[in-house]
């Protein structure tokens, strides 16, 4: 099966099953509110509906190849910090995986630089993430800490995708302000910087920025596709055709049954479907050839 509409899809962020909620840990440590640290096994539980739950995690590659094959996923984005799935999904299926690094922790500068470094050796990666609301210490956007991680990126070659907008856990969202993407752009001209998890309530100022700095993009990650806010969808359909990549949440928080119900419901013109789904995250990763 293809794509809504017949094309082939890059997924920009996709992860493995998993036991337990330790991956949620770095979060639930930072929250104040009972419900966060007692009661919810995912953290932005309140805000989704129908998260995918009793996966079986025996073999999580195989499970996630099936996910692909059934909703024309040709490839994926992948965490290498997911540890051994990734690092068998990555050896095993070259063609279908594509290395993704983390910045852990940028408190720790040369660390963080050092790791990122190691990271491109070792699976090749080809894009970092980041979630600077999820730091801890928190450490914002702009952040002297974080120029060393745009620094290396720019060496490399390699896009980094930052959640950008107020976080769905309850953590501050200071540092996730979209206006702070605006320094970042002008002092690293040759960073290609991707945006996760929506910009909102920002979203007319992340279309503005998109019109001023050229390497500035935009992704659809964790949301449903009937949410996606119309002035995203306005731009990729007028000047923003290069500028809007897709991104699904599965198994995080969405199911690629619901989001590939959503996406042909969604107004984008015929010839922003083939850029958003595949074109656009082939760029920025290198993947043309």
């Amino acid at each position: 099966m293809a794509g809504p509409v017949g094309l082939p899809v890059i997924d920009t962020m996709i992860g493995f099953p998993h036991e337990g909620t330790a991956q949620y840990d770095f979060i639930r440590k930072q929250t104040k509110d009972r419900e966060s640290k007692e009661d919810f096994d995912f953290p932005v539980e309140y805000m989704f509906k129908d998260v995918p739950q009793g996966l079986p995690t025996d073999d999580p590659v195989s499970l996630l190849l099936q996910q692909m094959d059934r909703f024309g996923i040709e490839k994926a984005m992948i965490g290498v910090s997911e540890g051994s799935a990734a690092e068998l999904a990555l050896k095993m299926f070259p063609d279908r995986f594509i290395a993704s690094g983390n910045v852990n922790d940028p408190n720790d500068v040369m660390g963080t630089v050092n790791n990122i470094r190691r990271e491109y050796e070792t699976y090749g990666i080809r894009a970092v993430s980041c979630f600077p609301s999820g730091t801890f210490p928190q450490v914002p956007i702009d952040d002297p800490k974080m120029y060393p991680v745009y620094a290396t990126c720019v060496e490399l070659g390699l896009p980094i995708f930052c959640c950008a907008g107020v976080p769905g856990p309850r953590i501050p969202m200071a540092p996730q302000e979209v206006s702070r993407i605006d320094i970042v752009m002008f002092d690293f001209p040759d960073l290609v910087f991707v945006t996760r998890h929506g910009c909102e309530p920002w979203q007319d100022l992340a279309v503005k920025l998109m019109l001023k700095w050229p390497n500035l993009y935009y992704s659809t990650s964790a949301f449903a596709p009937k949410y996606y806010p119309k002035e995203i969808i306005d731009y990729a359909n007028t000047r923003g055709a290069d500028k809007i990549i897709y991104a699904g949440y599965f198994p995080m928080g969405l199911s690629l049954e619901r989001i590939f119900s959503d996406l042909p419901k969604v107004p984008f013109k015929d010839d922003v479907w083939p850029k958003f789904l595949y074109g656009n995250a082939a760029r920025i990763l290198g993947l043309e050839n």
